[in-house]
């Protein structure tokens, strides 16, 4: 149930923006993600090392339920706590091979420029489909 109400939000602004901008990011996807994974190469060749993200888990404390008890003829109810696992991400640097690191730019800079040209098209489609009305 948390995690349905913790994704609700994601939903919603999913379905922000006019149908034009829907319509672009959508076209766009695949560009944005290229974009950032150029961006990560970029930046691991400048720092000399990866960061490599791992996992550990940790406890703490949580509701996990409710008692009711009888205290002077009343009846008292109270939170029961638990101690309940939950996931840490932790990042830590990574050694790189300079050089499989710039054929992997090499790469994605190619598929970069692909992906801009189609995605210039698809844009203009969009806009075509989706006019703006001046404001």
């Amino acid at each position: 149930m948390r995690a349905l109400l913790l994704l609700l939000p994601l939903v919603v602004l999913a379905a922000c923006g006019t149908p034009q901008e829907r319509c672009i990011r959508q076209a766009t996807v695949e560009l944005r993600r290229v974009n950032a994974l150029v961006a990560e190469v970029q930046g691991n060749l400048a720092r000399g090392y990866a960061w490599e993200e791992y996992e550990t888990t940790s406890v703490r404390w949580e509701v996990c339920g409710y008692d009711t008890i009888e205290k002077d003829g009343k009846q008292i109810t109270r939170p029961r706590m638990c101690l309940e696992d939950y996931p840490v991400t932790h990042r830590r640097p990574a050694p790189i091979d300079p050089a499989a690191e710039e054929r992997k730019l090499d790469g994605l800079l190619k598929r970069q420029a692909e992906l801009t040209r189609a995605a210039q098209a698809q844009i203009a489609a969009c806009k075509a489909a989706y006019p703006e009305e001046p404001k």
